[in-house]
Formats: structure tokens, C-alpha cells, sequence
């Protein structure tokens, strides 16, 4: 395995932002990890919600902590981010909680690009319904949800953290098709009032 310690990684752009009438800007590097088995298992629910600090999130959530996220995937997998600084010490971590086979964890850190929607909050959940057959609207996608889905052509997972805010992951190999997709959605002018 390669030394992962000292400085973050380069992000997948170099830090890309755009100004629209939403931003659209590629969020610093994070740790983040897929966990794999039994979501009711003692040891799952441990590594998660111990690494995060959060209470275990249930189907479609995802529960926050700052940069400290655990998602619900699906019935058998949930996505961990944390912040840079406490990858090496995540991993070894997860190594020792998840010993039962059954119950895997993979680093994803470096194959995935993250990207944050700013702004109003009707003009965020617009940009990112331009994309994506996803309900965006505040009742169906409050604070707190999570979605995997597609981005135009791609695979992609949004959340909403906070009112005014939606961040999104998609494989890194991707980042500059999907930042486009972003920007181009929240190009000036291009306001249809989904949400206003």
C-alpha cells in the first residue's frame, strides 16, 4: 500500500470552481470509505458511527457531522467521509473493527471527485434537478437526505447538508464531464424558477 500520510492529495481539478447563479465548486480532498456486510451488525455500526461521531442514519439519510458524513447506500453498504487528516488513522481503525469476513471496507478516497452546490436554496436543488430524476424539492429531499442516482451519463450521489448547500460525488475519472454538467446547469440565464 503506498504512504498515504502528509499533505492531502490533489484533487481531481485542482480545486475548480464556477459562478452562476449557483456556485459550483470541487471540494478539498477528503477520506472516504465504503463499508460492506450487515448494516444491523454490532461491529458496522461501531466503525461507522465511531469514526463519524454521528448516530447511524437510516434508509435514503445521511447523518452529519461537519466534514464527518455516513450514508446510507443500500441494505448492505454505507459511504464514510471524514476529513483528510484522519485517513491513516481511519484505516487502521476499520481494520480492527471489521475482522469478521463478513463485513468488508474498501478505501475510495482517491476514485472519487466531490463537488458542492451553493446558493439559494430553490436555485441549488434546480441546478441539481437539471441533472438528475431525482424529487429535489425541500419536502421530498430535506436536510439530511442522501441519493444515489445518475448525472446525465454518469453515476452520481447527492446530499443535502444544509438549506442553500448540495454536494455531490461521482467517480474521480469523470470530474471534468460532470463539473461541466454542473456548471453548465447553473450558467446565468439559464433559471427556469422549479423552486422559487
Amino acid at each position: 500500500m503506498s504512504d498515504l500520510t502528509g499533505p492531502a492529495p490533489v484533487t481531481a481539478l485542482g480545486g475548480a470552481a464556477f459562478e452562476g447563479y449557483v456556485r459550483v465548486a470541487e471540494e478539498p480532498q477528503r477520506a472516504m470509505f465504503t463499508l460492506r456486510g450487515d448494516l444491523s451488525a454490532t461491529a458496522m455500526k461501531n466503525a461507522a458511527t465511531g469514526l463519524a461521531g454521528v448516530d447511524m442514519p437510516g434508509q435514503g439519510q445521511a447523518a452529519l457531522n461537519a466534514e464527518r458524513m455516513v450514508a446510507w447506500m443500500s441494505p448492505d453498504e454505507l459511504l464514510l467521509t471524514l476529513p483528510w487528516a484522519e485517513h491513516d488513522k481511519a484505516c487502521t481503525q476499520l481494520d480492527a473493527t471489521l475482522g469478521d469476513p463478513m463485513l468488508n471496507w474498501g478505501d475510495v478516497s482517491q476514485a472519487r471527485a466531490h463537488f458542492s452546490l451553493s446558493g439559494p436554496d430553490g436555485a441549488v436543488r434546480e441546478v441539481a434537478a437539471k441533472l438528475a430524476p431525482v424529487d429535489f424539492s425541500p419536502a421530498a429531499f430535506p436536510q439530511g437526505s442522501f441519493r444515489r442516482s445518475r448525472m446525465n451519463q454518469v453515476a452520481a450521489a447527492f446530499w443535502c447538508p444544509a438549506p442553500g448547500r448540495i454536494e455531490v460525488i461521482c467517480f474521480r475519472s469523470v470530474a471534468d464531464y460532470a463539473f461541466r454538467l454542473l456548471s453548465d446547469a447553473a450558467r446565468p440565464g439559464s433559471e427556469v424558477g422549479l423552486y422559487a
